[in-house]
């Protein structure tokens, strides 16, 4: 058990929804528009980052009426561990400072990155389906997402390499203190070197994980992280100082961590995901996130977010899902527009059905 006793306010549809004796598996249905996704975007902002929709804080908070926001909301939940709650956890908006987010743990105010110490959250979503052909950007946050999952302090050190990049593309614009420069990339590198380690890391146990899934019946992928530089301190630091004047000339450095890219290609034919069919990239998709749940969910309590997975799959990869959440740790949140999909796991499955943001427990 992870999550229990969860509630929204004036989240999106959701002007007041409680979930409460919560299961291995929970289950929202729906008709479409409803407000399924909306709960499971809730859930995924228990943890740093922006969420399945990468939303601004703006979008957030319910409409009390067309065109009119009600300025804040609040999202709350407590953390299961071994039938005791260990946490009360939430992130919410005020309505005098929307553009700020906010973290409670246990009642005391606490950063958006430390919610990874607590939780593991991992998510499919159909808005993920064109990962493979999307931008390098795009796979980097997924990279990132996964080794958050399994490694709490990623967030931290992503946040740092970012800030650290900000502030040196400001003094090379202002064509600041060269001695000011050395300082600030000495900050990136290591920070840098940290978060090439840790994605480094986790994907090398993520491929571990996936060469132990059968072939069949999703498609096995084979994962390469290549990093967009020097990957040591030193090395990267001493590149930083190298191409000052390349970077100025095009307002960013284009080197470094935040180059890297994750290439994946399918087992046995060797082809390329981006050339795979669709049908071929969502089951290669599915399998990535089955192995990570398995890793994100050693040592903390460990939440898997699945956006109309199940609807989307022939019986037999649906089976072979169910039964490998099944033997996972993880607590397993899936959304549907019917419940026929989830016959087989229906009978031991915390079921709601969702109308126009409100809750009814089946």
């Amino acid at each position: 058990m992870a999550l229990e006793k969860i509630s929204l306010e004036n989240f999106r549809n959701h002007a007041a929804s409680e979930l409460s004796q919560t299961a291995k598996f929970n289950l929202l249905v729906g008709e479409n528009g409803a407000g399924k996704t909306n709960v499971l975007e809730a859930l995924s902002l228990l943890s740093p980052g922006r969420g399945i929709r990468r939303a601004s804080l703006s979008d957030l908070p319910r409409q009390s009426e067309p065109g009119v926001a009600a300025g804040g909301f609040a999202i709350g939940a407590s953390l299961v561990e071994q039938g005791q709650v260990s946490a009360r956890i939430g992130t919410y908006v005020e309505a005098d400072q929307p553009r700020r987010r906010l973290v409670r743990i246990n009642g005391t105010e606490a950063s958006a990155t430390s919610l990874s110490e607590w939780l593991a959250i991992s998510w499919l979503t159909p808005a993920m389906d064109g990962l493979f052909m999307d931008s390098a950007g795009a796979r980097r946050r997924f990279v990132d997402r996964m080794t958050l999952a399994i490694e709490p302090s990623h967030a931290k050190s992503v946040s740092q390499l970012e800030t650290a990049l900000r502030e040196r593309n400001r003094l090379l614009e202002e064509r600041g203190d060269a001695r000011w420069l050395d300082a600030i990339e000495a900050q990136a590198a290591q920070h840098g070197a940290t978060v090439a380690a840790n994605r480094a890391g986790s994907m090398e146990a993520l491929s571990v994980e996936l060469s132990a899934l059968p072939a069949q019946p999703f498609a096995k992928p084979v994962l390469t992280y290549r990093p967009g530089g020097p990957t040591e301190p030193e090395a990267l630091r001493d590149e930083l100082g190298r191409q000052r004047a390349r970077d100025r000339a095009a307002g960013r450095a284009l080197t470094g961590p935040h180059r890297d890219e994750l290439d994946v290609v399918m087992a046995g034919s060797g082809q390329a995901a981006a050339s795979c069919s669709t049908g071929e990239q969502k089951a290669m998709l599915i399998a990535i996130t089955l192995a990570h749940s398995v890793l994100a969910a050693e040592g903390r309590p460990s939440v898997l977010l699945l956006d109309e997975v199940a609807a989307h799959l022939d019986p037999v990869r649906r089976k072979a899902l169910f039964e490998r959440l099944s033997r996972g740790r993880a607590q397993v949140w899936m959304t549907g527009t019917e419940l026929s999909p989830f016959d087989e796991i229906a009978s031991e499955a915390a079921i709601w059905r969702v109308s126009v943001g409100t809750l009814e427990r089946l």
